[in-house]
C-alpha cells in the first residue's frame, strides 16, 4: 500500500490553533479538559475490550502489563490523557498530535512521571511517509480526533498504512444526530460550558455508517460499533445507544 499524500492533508489548522490555546489545561482535571478526562475510563475500557476481541491480548490475564508487547500508536494524542495508561499497562506507545503545545504539555508530564512514551509533533499522514511505520503498528486508537480532521477517507487511508495485518484500528467519536446536536454541541458549548465553545462543528460529527464506508474504502472491516452513555454518577458505561458518544473497532477484513 502507498503511503497517503501530505499535501491536501487531514490537518484542520483552526483546530490546532483552538487545541495550542488549551495546551496548559490538559492536565487540569477540573478545567476545560474535564470532559475529557471524565471520558477517559470509558476509552480506556474500549480500546481494551476491543484489543482482546481480537485476541492481542488475553481477557484472563493476570499480569500488571497485559499489554507488553503490543505497538500501539495514538493518533491525536492532545496532552496524553490516553498515551499514559496505555503505556503504564506496559504497550510500546508512539503518541503523535499536531498541536506543538499539546505535545510539549504530554512530554512534560510524561517526564514528570516517569512514563517512556515516543511523542511526536506531526499529522499521521507523516508518519505513515516513513517507511519504518508501513504495518508497523498492531493496534492504532484515535479517540475523539476523527470528528476534527478534514478528510476522514484520508484519514482512514493513513490508518490502513500504519496497521499491522492482524492489527486492530479503534475510534471513539461523535454521531451526527439532533441528540448529539443538542447534548454534545450546543449544551455542552454554550450552556453547561463544560468545553470551549466553538470546540465542535456539527457537520463534521461522523455517523458510524460513514465511518464504516471510509474504513471499508481501505480494507478495514468496522465490525463493533458500541454506545457510550452518562451514568448518575458522573461516569460513562457501554450501552446499544449510539446516538451521542460511540466507539467503533475493526481489522482488515
Amino acid at each position: 500500500m502507498t503511503a497517503p499524500k501530505t499535501s491536501a492533508g487531514t490537518i484542520d489548522q483552526k483546530d490546532i490553533a483552538r487545541f495550542n490555546a488549551l495546551a496548559n489545561s490538559w492536565w487540569d482535571e477540573t478545567g476545560p479538559m474535564k470532559p475529557l478526562h471524565l471520558f477517559t475510563p470509558i476509552r480506556l475500557d474500549y480500546i481494551r475490550k476491543s484489543i482482546q476481541n481480537r485476541g492481542l491480548i488475553s481477557a484472563k490475564t493476570s499480569s500488571d502489563l497485559p499489554l507488553a508487547p503490543l505497538k500501539i500508536l495514538d493518533i491525536g494524542c492532545g496532552g496524553g490523557l490516553l498515551a499514559e495508561p496505555i503505556a503504564r499497562l506496559g504497550a510500546t506507545v508512539t503518541a503523535i498530535d499536531a498541536s506543538t503545545g499539546a505535545i510539549a504539555a504530554a512530554i512534560a508530564h510524561a517526564e514528570a512521571h516517569n512514563i517512556s512514551i515516543d511523542y511526536r509533533c506531526m499529522a499521521s499522514e507523516e508518519l505513515a511517509a516513513i517507511a519504518d511505520y508501513h504495518q508497523h503498528f498492531e493496534v492504532i486508537y484515535a479517540s475523539e480526533v476523527i470528528e476534527h480532521v478534514s478528510d476522514i477517507h484520508t484519514f482512514a487511508q493513513t490508518i490502513a498504512h500504519l496497521l499491522a495485518p492482524d492489527g486492530v484500528v479503534v475510534i471513539t467519536t461523535i454521531n451526527r444526530t439532533m441528540p448529539a446536536l443538542l447534548f454534545a454541541k450546543f449544551a455542552a458549548e454554550y450552556i453547561v460550558k463544560i468545553v470551549p465553545a466553538g470546540t465542535h462543528q456539527f457537520e463534521k460529527f461522523v455517523r458510524p455508517a460513514e465511518l464504516r464506508s471510509a474504513f471499508q474504502d481501505c480494507g478495514i472491516l468496522i465490525d463493533d460499533v458500541t454506545g457510550f452513555v452518562p451514568t448518575p454518577h458522573g461516569t460513562f458505561k457501554m450501552s446499544s445507544i449510539t446516538a451521542v458518544n460511540y466507539g467503533a473497532a475493526g481489522s482488515f477484513a
